[in-house]
């Protein structure tokens, strides 16, 4: 969403049109620019046949969940249509950091230091540089994956200064029971004190909550594409 216009006509998968007119009057009704905020539309599951009308509807920021998946399907869609931007925002095992290192533009589950010095390493030898967000488990919920708030400035600060790593972002995914918005908030704080531009957080059933606690991305799928189909191994 971030340079097209929120109420221009699309060819609308499913509930596209709707997604970035809720988001639209989110971002009005506290006082924010449309335009500041960034719709990524999280492709995950989806065949590159469901993907292609939200392209040429306009959208160009996609986030996919597992390396191979997104390298099995992206390639033909992005030589027609070469300014997409892929975020990998499903967990990053060292041994995918070669190829999620070369495949996308973001990474924005960075949850650990062993994951921080594989992608140091890796980036120094290609010299290729997809944009870091850190994964923040707010809700320190033992099956998820993030680094725990109270761990998060000096694992930001390691990443900065022994391992050269530019933090451009964090990243939460809130627990499904209870509220929201301390979780939000949470990540909005040590975003702040960590000087920290961009947050990644809120999805289909809570982004216009996510951007009244200052998101700059949210994270939407099942809105703009309806039921997500099973998904497929290998």
């Amino acid at each position: 969403m971030t340079s097209q216009d929120p109420h221009s006509p699309s060819a609308d998968p499913a509930g596209l049109q709707d997604v970035r007119e809720r988001l639209a009057r989110a971002a009005q009704d506290c006082g924010r620019d449309p335009r500041s905020l960034t719709l990524v539309c999280v492709s995950k599951t989806f065949p590159a046949e469901a993907i292609e009308p939200a392209i040429i509807a306009g959208e160009r920021v996609f986030g996919e969940n597992r390396v191979q998946e997104a390298m099995r399907k992206w390639p033909d869609l992005r030589a027609r249509h070469s300014d997409v931007e892929l975020h990998l925002i499903g967990p990053l095992q060292t041994n995918k950091v070669r190829e999620a290192v070369q495949f996308f533009d973001v990474i924005e589950t960075l949850d650990r230091p062993r994951l921080a010095e594989a992608l140091a390493a890796e980036m120094a030898r290609t010299g290729k540089r997809p944009r870091l967000y850190v994964e923040v488990n707010t809700g320190a919920e033992p099956q998820k994956a993030g680094v725990l708030p109270a761990d998060a400035d000096a694992f930001i600060r390691d990443c900065r200064e022994r391992l050269g790593l530019t933090i451009e972002g964090l990243m939460c995914i809130p627990p499904e029971e209870g509220q929201r918005s301390p979780h939000f908030a949470l990540l909005a704080q040590i975003a702040k004190r960590n000087d920290v531009p961009l947050l990644s957080m809120g999805m289909s059933a809570d982004f216009e909550l996510a951007v009244q606690l200052g998101a700059t991305h949210v994270r939407v799928g099942s809105a703009i594409f309806g039921k997500r189909p099973p998904l497929v191994s290998g």
